[in-house]
């Protein structure tokens, strides 16, 4: 069994490419290994497209929790939070990112889903399970867990 600590992925905003981050490294300020960005380490959710959203389930070393969500969406909002707090408690274990069912509908019609918020977790390029409403904290960990093993 290994004592090296499991690494960490997160998403660059500036090109797209997944990186792997030794959790003794994230003090330093870590940057892309393709575009020498500085990553965003904090876990907070990123805004995708459906393009952008296949690319990063069929690349992910990690499982990634998807939020779809409008502006007009009052559960949205209120979930809204609950989702950044479960985002940044499992940065780099988790990736988290949120579509605009407005602006990419794609991911909510494939999905099957009615209505929103409905959240979707992928793990290995593939869904895992899929929940519709506004989940509380509780409700979200554990199931975001599932995925975590």
């Amino acid at each position: 069994m290994s004592t090296t600590p499991e690494k960490l992925a997160f998403r660059c905003a500036g090109c797209a490419g997944i990186n792997r981050v030794d959790p003794a490294r994230l003090a330093d300020g870590p940057k892309c290994g393709r575009c020498q960005g500085a990553l965003d380490t904090s876990g907070a959710p990123i805004d995708l497209d459906d393009a952008g959203l296949a690319r990063l389930v069929a690349s992910s070393p990690v499982p990634v929790l998807v939020d779809l969500w409008a502006t007009w969406c009052g559960p949205c909002r209120i979930v809204a939070p609950i989702v950044d707090q479960v985002a940044r408690a499992h940065a780099g274990r988790l990736i988290t990112v949120k579509i605009d069912t407005d602006r990419h509908r794609a991911t909510l019609d494939a999905l099957g889903a009615r209505g929103i918020p409905t959240f979707a977790l992928y793990r290995g390029g593939a869904l895992l399970s899929q929940r519709s409403g506004a989940l509380p904290r509780p409700e979200l960990e554990a199931w975001v867990q599932t995925a975590l093993g």
